[in-house]
């Protein structure tokens, strides 16, 4: 038998995130659906800054194809932040991710298998239900109240 692509992704559901993406790129939308920050918070001059500024240190290692982890001289800053709010945290602990859905795909790789079951917060974030439901666990959602998780609903 044929092996077919499309056989073995029938079950992945489409995409919200990338739907909800393709609307947000109209300007008069304002959605809070897809986690999206508003583009004016974002610190451009200061990221440009230490974009020169790696690039200048960094520029022919940091463009090319590298370790898993992530490149080593970034892991070690990190390292140390936390050294300075006095955490012991290794360079080699530390895993370099290219944002949430990454990270995400990760855990439910390591962690979930079909069936497992999943704790959410009520309303949760939809990338994270996205992402785990390619792993086919079992979703159970529990309410927030304004200090956090309905403790009781939880019991």
């Amino acid at each position: 038998m044929k092996y077919k692509f499309s056989d073995r992704m029938s079950h992945i559901p489409p995409s919200f995130v990338r739907e909800i993406l393709k609307v947000t790129e109209s300007p008069e939308i304002i959605s809070f659906a897809g986690g999206l920050p508003h583009p004016a918070s974002f610190p451009v001059n200061e990221i440009q800054k230490a974009v020169n500024d790696v690039l200048s240190r960094h520029g022919k290692d940091i463009l090319q194809y590298s370790i898993t982890e992530g490149h080593l001289p970034l892991r070690e800053y990190i390292a140390r932040r936390y050294a300075s709010q006095g955490l012991k945290i290794d360079a080699d602990e530390i895993l370099i991710t290219n944002g949430s859905q990454q990270c995400l795909d990760l855990v439910g790789k390591v962690f979930l298998d079909k069936n497992d079951r999943v704790l959410l917060e009520n309303p949760t974030y939809l990338a994270a239900i996205q992402s785990f439901s390619l792993f086919e666990p079992i979703f159970k959602s529990v309410p927030l109240e304004d200090d956090g998780p309905d403790m009781d609903y939880l019991e």
